[in-house]
């Protein structure tokens, strides 16, 4: 796994060592020596990674981080700060500022590798999701609007944490240390079928092998995307990189200091409410890319690129594929009488109906104006058109309520049914059968059912 690496700081030798031990790896380094110098290379190149020195002249790290975290464009980057500083105070201020992890000089080459591929990994997946939003918006499929942050990054998340230690002190100091701003739970008093938003495990522990904790956790489904907070012994340094390996997002030496706890958990948590809201607005703007939105049913996009695959599939020798071509019938006099207030309102019901009378298997779609396509796969032409029979007769079964003098509206359909019939057979063909039993429906008085074939039609 290789990325851009940024390295910032302002004595050259500091620079050339990190890079050469970062190309050692095959890393890409591009490089800095002022804060103010490491923004714009960062907003204009975005790297996956920033090194970053604390002890620069103008800009120190810390503001430097600020800054990037405060950007848009740049805040998701993880940086870890690289300084000879070792106290306390200094290290929960370089992850207070946003800082994902905070690295001590002389910086140890494995542990340095082990934190780099670490973070990396994280950035891989919110940069998938990005990446597919923004070609999502090129294609027109999601709105402009996603450009925005899904999370306030100024916001301290909350959620709940799981401890798997068997240390009941240390377990006790988590909990006072993280209760204030999150649900702590220990793996005694877990609750059944919710899944945590973090787990802090010990590498510590007496009676488990905490390794094998995390290499679990990063095999099943459920949990291979939970941030994991490794608790290490500092005397035992092998163990915080085999940690890192197998996939925790961050360490924590003993003994705990409740500060350090506090910022690590926060980055974690704030880190993890991203990616999730990215997924979840992604899921949410294809979900609007296939969808009608006055009806709520599949739109014309969805219909043809479902319908094609199963038409061409039937014509080598697969299933058959019915559709019904549906019109509500007279629907421009609902729309000129009553206005398209009403006429909006009987589509609604019309596709409520439509919905709740067709089989999971099947797709409802909405193809334009008052036209409705139902595609069914696996469904030879005599079976679809008993099922467009049912669902022309539900929909005559009872009048539509809507605002209007007497309160409701007598509402009925027209449908044309066609399957698939050879190996010439198209989408557009099977549409335009089904348009033709649709016609033939049409001219003969309407709320009726036609089914058509190539060659003849039959009732």
């Amino acid at each position: 796994m290789t990325a851009r690496v940024l390295v910032v700081d302002d004595v050259e030798a500091n620079v050339r060592l990190l890079q050469a031990k970062l190309q050692h790896e095959y890393y890409d380094v591009i490089t800095a020596t002022r804060g103010d110098e490491a923004l714009r290379i960062a907003d204009a190149q975005k790297p996956d990674i920033i090194l970053l020195d604390v002890m620069m002249p103008g800009m120190d790290g810390f503001e430097t981080c600020r800054r990037l975290k405060a950007l848009p464009d740049t805040r998701h980057i993880p940086v870890v700060m690289v300084t000879a500083l070792d106290g306390r105070t200094d290290r929960i201020r370089g992850l207070m500022a946003g800082a994902e992890d905070f690295l001590t000089k002389p910086v140890d080459d494995v542990q340095l590798i082990a934190r780099v591929k670490s973070l990396v990994r994280l950035k891989i997946v919110s940069d998938e999701l990005r990446a597919r939003e923004e070609s999502g918006v090129r294609l027109g499929v999601i709105g402009e609007d996603l450009h925005a942050d899904p999370v306030d990054f100024h916001r301290v998340p909350s959620g709940r944490i799981l401890v798997v230690d068997d240390d009941a002190r240390q377990v006790r100091l988590v909990q006072n240390a993280l209760s204030v701003e999150h649900r702590v739970l220990s793996v005694a008093d877990e609750e059944n079928g919710v899944a945590p938003d973090l787990v802090v495990v010990s590498l510590a522990a007496k009676t488990f092998d905490g390794c094998k904790v995390i290499a679990k956790m990063r095999s099943a489904t459920q949990t291979r995307h939970l941030p994991i907070l490794a608790i290490i012994d500092p005397d035992i340094p092998e163990r915080a990189v085999r940690a890192l390996e197998l996939g925790a997002h961050d360490i924590i030496a003993r003994p705990l200091d409740e500060d350090e706890l506090t910022a690590r958990t926060r980055t974690l948590m704030r880190r993890k409410r991203y990616v999730d809201a990215l997924r979840e607005r992604l899921d949410h703007s294809m979900e609007l890319a296939v969808t009608d939105q006055l009806t709520g049913l599949f739109n014309r996009r969805f219909l043809f690129a479902q319908l094609e695959p199963l038409v061409q599939r039937a014509a080598c020798g697969g299933d058959p594929v019915s559709v019904m071509l549906i019109d509500i019938d007279h629907f421009k006099q609902i729309n000129d009488r009553f206005g398209h207030d009403i006429g909006d309102l009987v589509l609604k019901e019309f596709s409520a109906r439509l919905a709740s009378n067709t089989r999971p298997i099947d797709f409802a779609c909405r193809l334009g104006g008052e036209e409705f396509v139902v595609i069914m796969p696996n469904t030879e032409g005599d079976v679809g058109c008993l099922a467009a029979e049912r669902l022309r007769r539900h929909i005559a079964a009872a009048s539509f309520s809507v605002d209007i003098p007497g309160g409701s509206l007598d509402v009925t359909a027209s449908i044309g049914v066609a399957q698939t019939e050879g190996v010439d057979d198209t989408a557009e063909l099977i549409l335009k059968r089904a348009d033709d039993g649709l016609y033939e429906a049409k001219s003969a008085g309407r709320n009726r059912v036609i089914g058509r074939r190539s060659n003849e039609a039959a009732a």
